[in-house]
């Protein structure tokens, strides 16, 4: 038997032979082997060898690796390791003492920085936010050594929430996880509640297959730390705490809690305005309230509910370039799971062309496209160079 990963070998060679535009009969005549085994394989009744993987590639022309098990942390995350090196060894570095060299810019400037990385991310020009992030940890870290403040605290915290979102964007989810245990650490220092809930809302949004209780348990504390405040910050930082509970509750498939925190959501953005668009980096308001409504139906597979959601949405041009990409390659899989795939795939086009940078990795992107090289009888060209370029 294969010493190869076999779930879903089938399915990976399929892909591949459309991307090749090749029928079945057309590889097996390529191979030393038979049509009724290549067919077989396919859908998933034989195992396949060592010796046929390596015949298929061969026929194919790629590398076996790709007919084998994938990464476990998504497309191309070998390709971003390099990239997100500097931000471990930043983060890796909070309870050493600075080494002795000239002092930090003052606070007032590192901030103004560490917000331009933040914008820099939710224009998803991720590479650009990479670059520049280490060096500002480094200085504020080393800020918090020699001056300790809660301005300090709080710009330093915000700083390693921004290094959360970068590595979850790239497909680093332990990176992500040490960023948000170092935000914590931060927060705490710089006594601010309001950062200590945001830090719950992105641990429990970490929990995407099982585990929903622990999540919603998490939503519950961060509501907890904002019990009696009701100045505008802590309302909006509520408001987003019921939408990351909605998210968690459409992962459970538990309807009902679905509407229950849509409901309260949509109560809180009425009482801030209506929009908060920049509160803490959040972007709280009615606009975010009807995108997770969508996103809940997606997850739920209530497509048709989805599709008529989405239609009935004005323009997200003016939704952040981030959260527009995100909701473009929902929208494609609706259209693909209601049988519109020549939609599907403009909109999977119009993700990739707002933010490349986050598209490529975005697990989402992956599943859809994967989906519409099996569901296509034969592969157009955007679609083979789609796939090729998340590495599929």
């Amino acid at each position: 038997m294969s010493t190869f990963g076999d779930d879903h070998v089938g399915t990976r060679i399929k892909a591949q032979r459309r991307l090749a535009r090749l029928s079945q009969r057309q590889l097996a005549d390529r191979l030393p082997y038979s049509y009724s085994l290549l067919n077989q394989v396919e859908c998933g009744a034989r195992r396949a060898t060592d010796d046929f993987l390596s015949a298929v590639a061969d026929a194919l022309g790629i590398e076996v690796t790709l007919l084998t098990d994938l990464p476990s942390d998504g497309p191309g995350r070998g390709n971003t390791a390099t990239l997100v090196a500097p931000i471990r060894e930043a983060l890796d570095m909070y309870d050493l003492e600075p080494l002795p060299g000239p002092g930090p810019r003052s606070i007032d400037v590192l901030t103004s920085e560490a917000d331009q990385v933040c914008q820099l991310v939710r224009s998803a020009r991720l590479r650009k936010a990479t670059s520049l992030l280490p060096a500002i940890i480094g200085e504020l870290s080393h800020q918090a050594w020699n001056d300790s403040n809660s301005s300090v605290w709080k710009a330093l915290s915000s700083a390693y929430r921004t290094a959360h979102d970068i590595a979850l964007k790239l497909g680093h989810p332990d990176l992500s996880r040490v960023a948000l245990e170092r935000m914590s650490w931060a927060a705490e220092r710089a006594s601010d509640p309001c950062l200590a809930a945001i830090c719950q809302y992105k641990r429990a949004l970490l929990y995407k297959s099982g585990g929903h209780d622990t999540g919603l348990r998490l939503i519950a504390a961060g509501h907890k730390i904002l019990e009696g405040n009701s100045t505008h910050e802590a309302l909006v930082i509520e408001g987003q705490l019921h939408l990351g509970a909605s998210a968690l509750a459409a992962r459970a498939d538990r309807s009902g809690l679905v509407a229950a925190h849509l409901d309260s959501a949509r109560e809180l953005a009425t009482r801030v305005g209506g929009e908060a668009p920049n509160v803490h980096w959040l972007s709280f308001g009615n606009r975010n309230v009807d995108l997770h409504a969508f996103g809940a139906n997606v997850t739920m597979r209530l497509y048709d509910d989805a599709l008529s959601q989405a239609r009935r949405m004005k323009s997200q041009n003016s939704t952040l370039t981030s959260r527009r990409a995100r909701f473009l390659i929902d929208r494609a899989r609706v259209e693909m799971e209601t049988g519109n795939t020549e939609a599907s795939l403009k909109h999977v086009a119009q993700a990739r062309k707002a933010a490349p940078e986050q598209i490529r990795y975005y697990p989402g992107t992956r599943e859809t496209i994967s989906r519409l090289v099996h569901l296509s009888r034969r592969t157009p060209d955007s679609l083979g160079h789609m796939a090729r370029w998340i590495g599929l």
